[in-house]
């Protein structure tokens, strides 16, 4: 496969992204700078500039610890992976996000490599891993579906080329009916169904950081959640991250209901959770 038998990238160790003067676009890398305008993208969706006159530099983000993570998740789901494609893939989308922060401030390849440890837990090859580090890369950077598609070979890229599609589908009504239509657009418009794994991993992701954002924005990505993304989960058999992304979005949605509702079932909780827990182990022991 195209994927296999290359060296590996050289980028290693710690990263930093404190804003200065120079950082109102994304830093060039290797002649290429970062298509995102400043200011046009947050870090629900895309990245956003480093800017100057921040009250505190970005977070220093260990790659090297970051990328061992990763691996162990991949081989601990996957036994048969082939790390040296998903290095490749680490690498590039270090170097095509440079200089991109999320709205949090923490460097935007965060993101992406958070995407793929989500479908690492899944289970997922290498190839989808590979595709969820760089599934912003050409949406949001100056590299192209063929740079990838030469790098890493037709699969990757064509997953990739699936979930930018997805990315710029409109989500503008809120009336149940256009959301299922919405739905089944999605399902519609890939042939693979690792793009829309993926996507799912994007806004699962997205919605564990949700806090760094305006209000309004805030509320606007939980009720697409809602009434998109988690019963799409669900229609997919993917109760754990439907669940996750309905748990996510409420505070956002309704904020007295989940506080009246989290009232309710906190005291329930402290009871159940230890009987849970027994039963578990009850049930390991029998497996045995």
């Amino acid at each position: 496969r195209p994927d296999r038998g290359r060296p590996r990238g050289m980028l290693r160790g710690e990263m930093t992204s404190t804003p200065s003067a120079s950082e109102t676009t994304p830093t060039p890398v290797s002649g290429r700078r970062a298509s995102a305008a400043p200011g046009t993208r947050d870090g629900s969706r895309g990245p956003v500039a480093a800017r100057s006159g921040r009250a505190a530099p970005a977070p220093v983000v260990d790659l090297e610890a970051l990328r061992a993570e990763l691996g162990r998740t991949v081989l601990e789901h996957y036994p048969g992976a082939e790390l040296e494609g998903v290095d490749r893939a680490f690498d590039l989308a270090v170097e095509a996000h440079a200089g991109q922060l999320r709205a949090s401030g923490e460097p935007y390849v965060t993101h992406p490599i958070a995407v793929a440890g989500i479908v690492a837990d899944l289970g997922l090859d290498d190839l989808t891993i590979a595709a969820a580090l760089l599934h912003d890369a050409v949406e949001d950077t100056a590299f192209t579906v063929e740079e990838l598609r030469a790098q890493f070979g037709e699969q990757v890229a064509h997953i990739v080329e699936g979930v930018t599609k997805i990315s710029k589908i409109d989500f503008a009504s809120r009336e149940e009916a256009q959301a299922e239509s919405v739905r089944k657009m999605m399902l519609a418009m890939v042939d693979d169904i690792r793009v829309v794994l993926i996507k799912l991993a994007d806004r699962l992701h997205n919605m564990r950081t949700l806090q760094h954002l305006s209000t309004e924005r805030q509320i606007k990505i939980a009720t697409e959640t809602l009434e998109i993304y988690a019963p799409l989960a669900h229609r997919l058999g993917m109760g754990k991250i439907r669940g996750e992304l309905e748990d996510l979005a409420f505070p956002y949605v309704d904020p007295l209901s989940y506080k009246l509702v989290s009232e309710q079932l906190e005291p329930l909780r402290k009871v159940g959770e230890p009987a849970l827990a027994k039963m578990v182990e009850t049930v390991k022991l029998k497996l045995r």
